[in-house]
Protein backbone atom coordinates (compact mmCIF):
# COMPACT_ATOMS: atom_id res chain seq x y z
CA UNK A 1 0.00 0.00 0.00
CA UNK A 2 2.65 2.01 0.71
CA UNK A 3 4.60 1.38 -2.04
CA UNK A 4 1.55 2.45 -4.14
CA UNK A 5 1.30 6.08 -2.20
CA UNK A 6 4.85 6.69 -2.98
CA UNK A 7 4.46 5.91 -6.99
CA UNK A 8 1.21 7.58 -7.09
CA UNK A 9 2.97 10.61 -5.73
CA UNK A 10 5.88 10.46 -8.01
CA UNK A 11 3.78 9.97 -10.59
CA UNK A 12 1.52 13.29 -9.73
CA UNK A 13 4.84 15.34 -9.12
CA UNK A 14 6.31 14.36 -12.14
CA UNK A 15 3.35 14.93 -14.23
CA UNK A 16 3.17 18.37 -12.59
CA UNK A 17 6.86 19.38 -13.59
CA UNK A 18 6.35 18.18 -17.16
CA UNK A 19 3.11 20.30 -17.09
CA UNK A 20 4.69 23.21 -15.56
CA UNK A 21 7.69 22.92 -18.41
CA UNK A 22 5.75 22.11 -21.51
CA UNK A 23 3.40 24.34 -22.58
CA UNK A 24 1.23 21.49 -24.78
CA UNK A 25 0.85 19.24 -21.73
CA UNK A 26 -2.01 21.16 -19.83
CA UNK A 27 -3.99 20.98 -16.71
CA UNK A 28 -7.12 22.91 -16.41
CA UNK A 29 -9.57 23.49 -13.72
CA UNK A 30 -11.37 26.54 -12.23
CA UNK A 31 -9.47 26.13 -8.56
CA UNK A 32 -6.17 24.93 -7.45
CA UNK A 33 -8.06 22.28 -5.44
CA UNK A 34 -9.63 20.91 -8.50
CA UNK A 35 -6.75 21.05 -10.00
CA UNK A 36 -4.98 18.84 -7.37
CA UNK A 37 -7.64 16.22 -7.28
CA UNK A 38 -7.17 16.16 -11.12
CA UNK A 39 -3.75 15.93 -11.03
CA UNK A 40 -4.18 13.12 -8.71
CA UNK A 41 -6.44 10.95 -10.59
CA UNK A 42 -4.42 11.74 -14.15
CA UNK A 43 -1.10 10.08 -11.55
CA UNK A 44 -3.57 7.25 -11.15
CA UNK A 45 -4.41 6.59 -14.61
CA UNK A 46 -1.12 7.04 -15.83
CA UNK A 47 0.18 4.78 -13.04
CA UNK A 48 -2.51 1.77 -14.09
CA UNK A 49 -1.53 2.25 -18.04
CA UNK A 50 1.93 1.81 -16.99
CA UNK A 51 1.12 -1.58 -14.72
CA UNK A 52 -1.67 -2.76 -17.38
CA UNK A 53 -0.22 -1.52 -20.77
CA UNK A 54 3.77 -0.55 -20.94
CA UNK A 55 4.25 -4.48 -19.92
CA UNK A 56 2.82 -5.84 -22.73
CA UNK A 57 4.12 -3.23 -25.13
CA UNK A 58 7.64 -3.58 -24.25
CA UNK A 59 7.32 -7.41 -24.47
CA UNK A 60 6.23 -7.29 -27.73
CA UNK A 61 8.52 -4.14 -29.13
CA UNK A 62 11.69 -6.29 -27.86
CA UNK A 63 13.34 -6.49 -31.13
CA UNK A 64 13.11 -2.70 -31.52
CA UNK A 65 14.41 -2.13 -27.65
CA UNK A 66 17.60 -4.27 -28.84
CA UNK A 67 17.92 -2.87 -32.35
CA UNK A 68 17.93 1.14 -30.76
CA UNK A 69 19.99 -0.09 -27.88
CA UNK A 70 17.07 1.24 -26.00
CA UNK A 71 16.06 4.41 -26.96
CA UNK A 72 12.60 3.20 -28.00
CA UNK A 73 12.13 3.61 -24.33
CA UNK A 74 10.97 7.27 -25.56
CA UNK A 75 8.79 6.59 -27.68
CA UNK A 76 6.55 4.05 -25.42
CA UNK A 77 7.17 6.57 -22.56
CA UNK A 78 5.27 8.82 -24.96
CA UNK A 79 2.97 6.49 -26.26
CA UNK A 80 1.82 5.83 -22.49
CA UNK A 81 1.05 9.53 -21.90
CA UNK A 82 -0.74 10.22 -25.26
CA UNK A 83 -3.12 7.03 -23.81
CA UNK A 84 -3.45 8.46 -20.55
CA UNK A 85 -4.46 11.45 -22.00
CA UNK A 86 -6.72 9.71 -24.07
CA UNK A 87 -8.43 8.15 -21.26
CA UNK A 88 -8.48 11.37 -19.17
CA UNK A 89 -10.61 12.65 -22.02
CA UNK A 90 -13.27 9.47 -21.97
CA UNK A 91 -12.89 10.25 -18.22
CA UNK A 92 -13.74 13.51 -18.33
CA UNK A 93 -10.34 14.69 -16.65
CA UNK A 94 -9.13 17.86 -18.03
CA UNK A 95 -5.67 16.81 -19.06
CA UNK A 96 -4.45 16.48 -22.44
CA UNK A 97 -1.44 16.07 -24.65
CA UNK A 98 -1.05 18.05 -27.49
CA UNK A 99 1.16 16.11 -30.04
CA UNK A 100 3.52 12.95 -30.43
CA UNK A 101 6.81 15.22 -29.80
CA UNK A 102 5.60 17.14 -27.08
CA UNK A 103 4.30 13.51 -25.48
CA UNK A 104 8.22 12.58 -26.30
CA UNK A 105 9.58 15.82 -24.25
CA UNK A 106 6.87 15.21 -21.69
CA UNK A 107 7.95 11.43 -21.37
CA UNK A 108 11.26 12.17 -20.82
CA UNK A 109 10.34 14.87 -18.28
CA UNK A 110 8.34 12.73 -16.46
CA UNK A 111 10.90 9.48 -16.59
CA UNK A 112 13.88 11.88 -14.97
CA UNK A 113 11.29 13.61 -12.16
CA UNK A 114 9.86 10.15 -11.46
CA UNK A 115 13.21 8.88 -10.86
CA UNK A 116 14.22 11.80 -8.86
CA UNK A 117 11.24 11.63 -6.43
CA UNK A 118 11.20 7.51 -6.02
CA UNK A 119 14.94 8.11 -4.99
CA UNK A 120 13.91 10.73 -2.08
CA UNK A 121 10.82 9.49 -1.05
CA UNK A 122 10.68 6.49 1.25
CA UNK A 123 9.90 2.69 -0.24
CA UNK A 124 8.56 0.16 2.01
CA UNK A 125 8.38 -2.69 0.09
Amino acid sequence: MTNFLVKTLANAAALAVAIWLVADITLTGDSTGRKALTLILVALVFGLVNIIVKPVVKLLSFPLFVLTLGLFTLVVNALMLLLTSWLCDKLDLSFHVEGFWTAVVGGLIISVVSWAVNLALPDND
